[in-house]
């Protein structure tokens, strides 16, 4: 009996944790390491922004209910225009920008948050 208790309530703390809300646009910041040129833009869902040959598009931005400045993550794709062909395209999370991280020789890309 106290097992299932107990299994119960670790599945419904799991359940509560994981719930999340879709946001309309996500905040990425973008680095140039040849120039050292920093850059903070707004991306809403489905559109894309252009950075030197880079184009981001940002499918899906998500963050705990209730803690929108809390964990992000978002769904990118980049593409690399001067080689012409896409080098990401998953899911990068805010707090851990290492775990999924685009691999480009001059650009670095991470989510910053989730915006409304």
């Amino acid at each position: 009996m106290r097992w299932c208790l107990a299994a119960l309530i670790v599945f419904a703390t799991t359940a509560v944790a994981q719930r999340a809300t879709d946001a309309a646009a996500a905040s990425l910041r973008i680095l140039d390491r040849t120039t050292g040129q920093l850059e903070d833009v707004v991306v809403p869902r489905g559109q894309a922004v252009k950075m030197g040959q880079l184009t981001v598009t940002m499918h899906q931005c998500r963050y705990p209910r209730r803690a929108i400045n809390s964990d992000a993550y978002a769904y990118l794709t980049v593409r690399d225009d001067k080689v012409g062909q896409q080098i990401f395209s998953g899911w990068m999370v805010a707090s851990s920008p290492a775990l999924n991280a685009m691999e480009h020789p001059r650009y670095d890309v991470w989510v910053v948050r989730c915006r409304t």
